[in-house]
């Protein structure tokens, strides 16, 4: 009986550390304005993108698209352009919870 090999492919894991944020830009101005930035290292930035997405949105109360905006403006301008993505899978991934708000 001659066996038949199937090959697996290997997604190539990364432990690829990414820095998220740095300080609050000058035109905030509505509930995100006293916030305070925090720089994270992560290996998983996607997911502690969205933890810290929720996490701003239940420490300030934002509860309109206005406040929403202007978190998406607070990461993108905290953020350099190679984390943009990021940020961007994040507020997606969130999509169904935000447009509750």
């Amino acid at each position: 009986m001659e066996r038949v090999g199937v090959k697996k492919r290997h997604r190539k894991r990364t432990n690829k550390v990414i820095s998220l944020s740095a300080s609050l830009p000058d035109g905030v101005c509505g509930v995100f304005a006293g916030s305070t930035c925090v720089v994270k290292c992560s290996t998983d930035p996607i997911s502690d993108m969205r933890e810290s997405i929720m996490e701003m949105i239940r420490e300030v109360g934002a509860c309109d698209w206005n406040d929403i905006e202007e978190l998406v403006y607070c990461y993108i301008a905290l953020n350099s352009s190679d984390v943009h993505d990021v940020i961007i899978d994040a507020f997606l991934s969130l999509s169904s919870f935000l447009n509750r708000l």
